[in-house]
């Protein structure tokens, strides 16, 4: 969505619209807090004017999309239930603004943890050596693959901002999304991209890579069609199915990875509630990783398992 100007109303013409359209949501079983979120991209207002209704006595707030447009999106989302990240066509996500739109799944919120637990990864190694000694984890080679939106991979070249890093996806409209991204961020010099299946475009990093951190997919496929509308109807099925028992692909990068890590080099994915002890004994049974870990999310939901290559 650009910046210009499509209409100029008035704070009580908004607060109207805004009123209007949280009836709807409500009727809709769809969270009213996704106006808010809609008005915060189309009027440049922030989270606590909107809430306390601050914006109402204004005389005059620039939109970036008419109230007419705006109507047409939201019955969109109500009907349809698109989400409104694709409606819009970004997303907030760390410390990021993200382009989205159906041909990559939207970056959840709970994702942002796993670049944190790759930073305290990389501390944990460095302060089981000596002291003075580094690992050179956060100088080296990083791979996010199925990459996406991006997300993953930005996250990482901002707290790794020594490491080289490369991005893989199957989908060229999903790099392509993610390459956008990574220019509006200034990152793109820094990220290397490859259309391809997990490790197969990286043969030259065989035995280099300081870190592999993915959000695969992992929903049985069978469960699909019982995810929410928004995600079973619209988010991308490729980024969502793991196969029969959703950890097709898990057991895939635990197998090859090994083979591209480096001695001490970090394996980091999220996964589903029910599929860490799984993916753990998964690794145990590789018989190259050591140190494997389960982190919860915010939420206290098993979602991220962490090993070390051997």
């Amino acid at each position: 969505m650009d910046g210009s100007i499509a209409q100029v109303v008035t704070g009580l013409e908004l607060w109207q619209w805004q009123s209007e359209a949280k009836q709807k949501a409500i009727a809709g079983c769809i969270p009213p807090d996704e106006v808010d979120w809609l008005l915060q991209e189309v009027a440049n207002l922030d989270r606590l004017s909107l809430r306390l209704e601050l914006f109402k006595t204004r005389s005059e707030i620039a939109l970036t999309r008419s109230l007419a447009e705006l109507s047409d999106l939201w019955q969109r989302r109500v009907e349809s239930h698109m989400p409104v990240q694709y409606l819009v066509g970004v997303t907030p996500w760390r410390n990021f603004r993200l382009t989205v739109s159906p041909a990559v799944l939207i970056p959840r919120p709970e994702t942002e943890e796993i670049i944190d637990l790759a930073v305290a990864a990389v501390a944990d190694q460095n302060s089981s050596l000596q002291t003075g000694l580094q690992t050179g984890l956060q100088t080296g080679h990083w791979v996010d693959l199925g990459t996406g939106s991006g997300a993953i991979i930005l996250g990482l070249a901002e707290v790794f901002p020594q490491a080289t890093l490369h991005a893989v996806d199957s989908s060229l409209e999903a790099l392509t999304l993610a390459q956008t991204n990574a220019q509006q961020l200034a990152y793109c010099d820094r990220i290397q991209f490859y259309q391809g299946s997990w490790f197969e475009p990286l043969a030259h990093l065989k035995g280099q890579l300081s870190g592999m951190v993915s959000n695969p997919p992992y929903i049985p496929y069978s469960m699909i069609p019982d995810l929410q509308p928004e995600v079973s109807l619209h988010e991308p099925h490729s980024a969502l199915d793991g196969g029969e028992d959703g950890l097709d692909c898990i057991r895939h990068l635990v197998r090859t990875a090994p083979e591209y890590l480096i001695s001490g080099g970090i394996w980091l994915i999220e996964l589903m509630a029910g599929q860490a002890e799984t993916v753990t004994q998964l690794l145990q049974a590789q018989g190259c990783y050591r140190s494997i870990q389960i982190h919860r999310d915010l939420a206290g939901i098993d979602r991220f398992v962490l090993a070390y290559r051997v």
